[in-house]
């Protein structure tokens, strides 16, 4: 258990580190960067890569809402659900605060401010970096959360190809953040969003409720969902 639950630390560290990371770092440098699809991508190879390093260690949860779901599909026993969770919260505010003292190196930076998307944070309203509204970010989390579980659980399914597992995984991701950036800077996430909202402040901490009321329930919806999908019939 020590050694699955260092594996979540690790890897979630990782996740928010290199996704969280190319925003902050990269995705305006020097004018353009690497922009919206580099920042996805950064995500999606962040899971694909950890999924091939430890998923046969852990599993590669990565994210408290990815133990629900595939808790609520079966696939997970309850015993682990909160240690997960816990290592998974630790790994990813680990990651935030090396992420903080790298971009900190760098002269006139600031991590605390009202801006949308501030140190990579996710938000709804003046804090989207669209301006979407809490409903529409309420909705596009719950949604996307939905839609990440059931790739998971399928890909994962004992009649899947597991080698090809990762990659469909972390393309899944990068679609996601090709379609939710613009709405919440997507989160999906609970871990990752908490990891960079308490350097960002302000907003980013009064409004991560919804990042962990929506992906939860995505993700629990979706597990409920695979039972019944991935279910095989008797003949």
């Amino acid at each position: 258990m020590r050694k699955k639950l260092g594996a979540e630390f690790i890897g979630t560290f990782w996740l928010v580190l290199g996704g969280c990371g190319s925003v902050v770092l990269a995705a305006g440098f020097p004018e353009v960067g690497i922009g919206l699809l580099g920042v996805s991508l950064a995500f999606g190879l962040t899971v694909l890569t950890m999924a091939f390093a430890i998923g046969h260690i852990s599993g590669c949860h990565l994210n408290p809402a990815v133990s629900v779901g595939l808790w609520m599909g079966g696939r997970f026993p309850s015993k682990e659900l909160a240690p997960y969770i816990v290592a998974q919260v630790l790994g990813g505010l680990a990651g935030g605060t090396v992420l903080y003292l790298i971009a900190s190196g760098q002269e006139g930076f600031v991590a605390a401010g009202s801006a949308a998307g501030q140190f990579a944070s996710n938000g709804y309203g003046t804090h989207s970096p669209g301006g979407y509204s809490m409903v529409a970010a309420l909705v596009c989390e719950v949604v996307m959360t939905f839609m990440f579980l059931i790739v998971i659980l399928g890909a994962t399914d004992k009649r899947a190809v597991a080698s090809f597992a990762p990659i469909a995984i972390g393309l899944g991701l990068t679609l996601i953040h090709l379609v939710s950036i613009p709405v919440t800077n997507t989160s999906v996430n609970p871990a990752r969003s908490t990891a960079v909202a308490f350097f960002a402040g302000g907003l980013a901490v009064k409004q991560l409720w919804l990042f962990w009321v929506a992906p939860i329930i995505g993700a629990a919806l979706a597990g409920v969902a695979y039972r019944w999908l991935g279910k095989e019939e008797r003949i």
